[in-house]
């Protein structure tokens, strides 16, 4: 082996270890930038079930359909992108199949909710438009006087 030949092993020995040092700081960063995005998406979630919990408290612990579907509503498009993004940077992000199972369940269980209240919501309306106008349910008179 020779003096230049000894030079360029070691150039290519430093030029090796530097795009490793560069491949894991980029592997650190996509890391990172998988943390940021996911924060962003979970905070975003957490203000809308903190929007809810406030609806619920507002009507002393039962939850107001109509107030409750919008903000349900919500909730549900905010998880349907937060599930999007797991299914798509999954690999990428190093997500654990548990956690991507677990938060399509917990995103099922606030669509049956998100449909539920709006339901209620939907019964609620018409029922305040019926009595608006007369015709629903009213309460029924009670006899007068000496049976």
């Amino acid at each position: 082996m020779t003096a230049k030949s000894g030079k360029a092993s070691r150039y290519v020995s430093v030029s090796i270890f530097g795009a490793l040092l560069a491949f894991v700081g980029a592997g650190s960063a996509f890391a990172q930038s998988c943390q940021e995005d996911f924060e962003k998406l979970s905070q975003r979630r957490m203000g809308q079930i903190q929007a809810l919990n406030a609806i619920g408290k507002a009507s002393k612990g039962k939850m107001d359909p109509i107030a409750a579907c919008p903000a349900a509503r919500k909730l549900v498009a905010i998880e349907t992108e937060m599930a999007a993004y797991i299914e798509k940077n999954k690999d990428w992000c190093n997500i654990p199949d548990n956690m991507a199972d677990g938060f399509k369940q917990a995103r099922a269980k606030t669509q049956t909710f998100a449909a539920q209240a709006c339901s209620f919501a939907a019964k609620a309306k018409k029922m305040q438009e019926e009595q608006a106008v007369g015709i629903g349910p009213q309460a029924q008179k009670l006899p007068a006087g000496p049976l």
